[in-house]
C-alpha cells in the first residue's frame, strides 16, 4: 500500500513538474506590440484612514496614437480594483480630501486641463474650474476647506482680479491663434525648455475656498513676473507646494530670481494664501531646496537640499527644521538623513521603530547599487537596511496614522505597480502587497530574462558594476551577438527597473545579449563615483565602458564578431566618442546625442549643466575642456573605423538640439561613412507618441538586425 502511495505521489509529482514545464514553455519572447500592451500605473495615493488607495491607469491606443488614463481605485487588503472615470481623455493627479471622501484630479476632458472632483462612491465627477489657461497639480488644505493649484497665466494681467485677469489672459492667447504672424520674441532666458517654448508665461499658484461641495473664486496669491514651482524637472518633485498646518500660507519651491537658466538655487518660500508678500525660507543655502512636507503634528517641515550652487548631480540630502503653525522657521535647517550611496528621491514622514522605541521618522528611495531600495529613518537618525530591496521604488504615500505605505515597484522583468506596506516602519517589515496587478496576465505570458548583475575593474581598478539581460532560449554553447547599452545623464544609472523607452526586455528578445554598464557617472555608487564624470566625459567613463566590453568579450558565450552599441543624451554622445576611438563595434545607434560641445552650449536651455561640466562658459578659463572630449575635434577617425551610424534627432529637443544631430550626420556623410539620419519634428528629447515610438523601435533592431546578425550561433 505504502508503495502504491508512493508510485502516485511520483506520478503526481512527475505531472506538476510536466504541467510547469508546459507552462514555462509557452511563454513567449516579447514583442514590439506588447511594449503598447502594458498598462502604465502611476502615482498611488492612500486614503487617510489607509483603507483604500487611489492611483492612475495609462492605456495605449496604438490605432489612434494615443493615451488614455484613468483613476482607479483599489481596498488594502482583499477586494479587487475598480475603474473610477472613464471617458477615454487624461484623467491624472488623483487627491484625497483631508476627510477621505473625495477625490480631486485633474482631466482634459473639457478640453484644456482642469480640475474635477468624484466621490468615492462613484457616479459623475463635477468640474471645479474652467480657467482659459489650465488648472493643474492640486492639493487641498489641512481642512479641506481650501485648493492651491497651478497654472500657467500671463504676469501682467497677475495683479488684478480673478475674473478679469482670466479675461484678459483668454483674449491673448484667442489673439495670439487668430494671429498670422506666428513669430516669437525674446527678451531673457529662458525663452525654451525641454520641448516646448515659454513665450513669456509664467506659473503661477493659486487658492481657492471650498465649501459643501463647491469651489469659490480662485485667487492668484503669486503675481508678478516669476514662477511659482520649479521651471526644470530635475528640482522637482511632484507636489512642490504645500500648505502650513493653520492653512494660512502656502510653502512652495521656486526657481533663482536671477540667472535662471544657468543658477540652481531653487529656494522654498512662503506666501500668505489671503495676498501679500512671499518669504525666502532657504536663503542661506546658495543651491538648490524644494519638496517641502510638514510632519503630522505640523511641528516640523522636511526638504530635501544640496550643496553645491550650479550642480543639478550634487548629492540631495533630507532636511528638517521645527516650524511653527504658520510655516515660519524656528529654528535652524538641520541635516536629518543622507541616502547611503546617492541622492535621496522621493519621501515622506512615517512611523518607525528603532530599539523597540517607535517615533516619527521618514521612507525614502534612493539609488543604490544599480537599484532603487526604499529606506527607513527613525527619529533617532539612524537608517535602516533596505525595507524593499529589489528593484525601483517610488511614489511613496502614506496614511494619517504613517504606518501604511503605498508605493510603486518596478523590475526589468515588470512595469510599476502599486504595492501596499503595513507598518512601514516597523524593525521587521513584511514583504509588499500587490495592489493594482494589472499587468499580471500579460507578463504570465512572457519570458522575460531575470537581469544578472557582475563588478569588474573599471579605470584605474575602480569597481563598475554592470547589468546582463541574456534572450529567451538562450544556450550557452553558442556564441551570441552582443547589444551594449550606455545610459544617459551622465549623472544617471541602469537600474533594475522598467523603461517604456529603452526596455531592455525587449531588446534582449531580439536575439542579443544585452549589457547595461553603470560607469564613472552613475547615481547611487557614491557621489565621488557620480563626480568623476565632470569635466572627463571621455577619460575614466570611456575607459570604464571599455572595461566591461573587455569583459564581455572574455565570457565564452559572446560572439566578438558582433557587437553593437547604442545610446540616448550622453549615452548618444559616447556612441559618438566610440565613433571616433573604437572600431569594436558593427554599428552604432545614436540618439538625440552631443556631437560638437561648443555649439551645444549656445543652443542648449539649463545652462548651469554645462557650465558645471566644463568648469564655465566657451570663453572662460577652461575653453579647453570643451574641445578634449569633444567629438567633432575628432571627426576625420570616422573615416579610419567607418562604423556605420544610425542618427535619430528631434526637432523638439531643446536639451540637446537638433544642431548636433545635423553637424554629426552631415560629416558622417561626408566622410562617406553608412549612416541614416531620422528626424522626429514633433517630438523633443525623448520619442512618446506611440505611433512615433513604434517607428523608432522598427527602425532601430532593423539597423542593428542589418549589421550585427540576431540570435545563437
Amino acid at each position: 500500500m505504502e508503495r502504491l502511495l508512493a508510485l502516485l505521489f511520483a506520478c503526481v509529482l512527475l505531472g506538476l513538474t510536466t504541467s510547469s514545464a508546459m507552462a514555462q514553455d509557452k511563454r513567449r519572447p516579447m514583442k514590439l506590440e506588447d511594449l503598447f500592451r502594458f498598462k502604465r500605473i502611476s502615482d498611488p495615493q492612500i486614503s487617510p484612514d489607509g483603507k483604500h488607495i487611489a492611483y492612475v491607469v495609462g492605456q495605449v491606443n496604438l490605432a489612434e496614437n494615443k493615451i488614455t488614463s484613468s483613476i482607479w481605485i483599489a481596498p488594502v487588503g482583499k477586494g479587487e480594483p475598480r475603474q473610477l472615470t472613464a471617458d477615454g481623455k487624461k484623467d491624472r493627479h488623483p487627491r484625497w480630501s483631508p476627510d477621505g471622501k473625495h477625490l480631486l484630479f485633474e482631466s482634459n476632458r473639457a478640453g484644456g486641463s482642469q480640475l474635477f472632483l468624484i466621490s468615492l462612491d462613484g457616479g459623475e465627477a463635477r468640474q471645479l474650474t474652467s480657467l482659459s489657461t489650465d488648472a493643474s497639480d492640486a492639493i487641498w488644505s489641512p481642512d479641506g476647506s481650501m485648493i492651491a493649484f497651478v497654472s500657467a497665466v500671463y504676469p501682467e494681467f497677475s495683479d488684478k482680479p480673478f475674473k478679469e485677469s482670466d479675461a484678459l489672459n483668454k483674449k491673448k492667447l484667442e489673439e495670439i491663434e487668430k494671429n498670422p504672424v506666428k513669430a516669437k520674441v525674446f527678451n531673457r532666458l529662458f525663452f525654451r525648455h525641454w520641448d516646448s517654448y515659454v513665450e513669456d508665461k509664467r506659473q503661477h499658484l493659486f487658492v481657492m475656498p471650498f465649501k459643501n461641495g463647491k469651489a469659490g473664486e480662485p485667487r492668484d496669491v503669486t503675481p508678478g513676473d516669476r514662477d511659482a514651482v520649479p521651471t526644470s524637472t530635475t528640482f522637482a518633485l511632484g507636489d512642490d507646494h504645500t500648505f502650513s498646518p493653520d492653512g494660512k500660507y502656502l510653502l512652495f519651491t521656486a526657481p533663482p530670481l536671477e540667472d535662471e537658466a544657468w543658477s540652481t538655487n531653487y529656494d522654498i518660500w512662503r506666501v500668505p494664501v489671503a495676498g501679500g508678500e512671499a518669504e525666502n525660507l532657504t536663503k542661506d543655502n546658495a543651491a538648490a531646496d524644494g519638496a517641502p512636507k510638514f510632519s503630522p503634528d505640523g511641528k516640523k517641515l522636511a526638504y530635501r537640499a544640496q550643496k553645491r550652487p550650479g550642480y543639478e548631480a550634487d548629492q540631495w540630502v533630507l532636511m528638517v527644521v521645527d516650524t511653527a503653525a504658520d510655516g515660519s522657521f524656528q529654528s535652524k535647517p538641520r541635516v536629518a538623513a543622507k541616502s547611503p550611496a546617492g541622492s535621496i528621491d522621493d519621501y515622506a514622514w512615517a512611523k518607525v521603530t528603532h530599539q523597540g522605541k517607535t517615533g516619527t521618522g521618514f521612507v525614502f528611495a534612493a539609488d543604490f547599487q544599480g537599484r532603487r531600495p526604499l529606506f527607513a529613518v527613525s527619529e533617532q537618525g539612524k537608517i535602516t537596511e533596505p525595507v524593499v530591496e529589489k528593484g525601483v521604488v517610488g511614489s511613496l504615500s502614506v496614511d494619517a496614522s504613517g504606518r501604511q505605505l503605498a508605493l510603486t515597484v518596478a523590475r526589468m522583468t515588470a512595469p510599476p505597480e502599486v504595492f501596499t506596506l503595513a507598518d512601514v516602519g516597523s524593525a521587521k517589515p513584511v514583504p509588499p502587497t500587490p495592489v493594482s496587478k494589472a499587468n499580471n496576465r500579460l507578463l504570465g505570458s512572457l519570458n522575460l530574462p531575470e537581469p544578472e548583475t557582475v563588478s569588474i575593474p573599471g579605470a584605474d581598478g575602480t569597481p563598475m558594476q554592470m547589468w546582463i539581460l541574456k534572450p529567451p532560449g538562450f544556450d550557452p554553447k553558442l556564441k551570441w551577438p552582443l547589444a551594449y547599452l550606455v545610459h544617459g545623464g551622465p549623472q544617471g544609472a541602469w537600474e533594475d527597473g522598467w523603461s517604456f523607452r529603452w526596455c531592455p526586455s525587449l531588446w534582449a528578445a531580439q536575439g542579443y545579449v544585452v549589457a547595461l554598464p553603470n560607469p564613472r557617472g552613475s547615481t547611487g555608487f557614491g557621489q565621488k563615483y557620480v563626480d568623476e564624470i565632470s569635466g572627463d566625459w571621455g577619460g575614466k567613463c570611456y575607459e570604464d565602458l571599455m572595461k566591461g566590453v573587455e569583459y564581455l568579450e572574455s565570457q565564452p558565450y559572446i560572439d566578438k564578431n558582433r557587437m553593437g552599441a547604442a545610446g540616448a543624451s550622453f549615452g548618444g554622445y559616447m556612441m559618438n566618442w566610440f565613433a571616433v576611438n573604437t572600431g569594436k563595434f558593427k554599428c552604432l545607434i545614436t540618439h538625440c546625442s552631443v556631437w560638437n560641445f561648443e555649439s551645444m552650449y549656445a543652443t542648449t536651455d539649463e545652462l548651469w549643466f554645462d557650465e558645471w561640466e566644463h568648469g564655465g562658459p566657451p570663453w572662460g578659463k577652461n575653453r579647453h575642456s570643451y574641445e578634449k572630449h569633444s567629438p567633432h575635434k575628432y571627426a576625420a577617425n570616422l573615416a579610419k573605423f567607418k562604423t556605420p551610424m544610425l542618427v535619430i534627432h528631434n526637432d523638439l529637443d531643446f536639451r540637446c538640439p537638433i544642431g548636433q544631430g545635423h553637424e554629426l550626420f552631415t560629416t558622417l556623410q561626408r566622410l562617406k561613412v553608412p549612416s541614416r539620419m531620422i528626424n522626429f519634428p514633433d517630438e523633443g528629447h525623448w520619442v512618446l507618441k506611440p505611433k512615433n515610438s513604434e517607428y523608432w523601435h522598427k527602425e532601430v533592431f532593423g539597423w542593428l538586425t542589418k549589421y550585427v546578425t540576431p540570435g545563437g550561433e
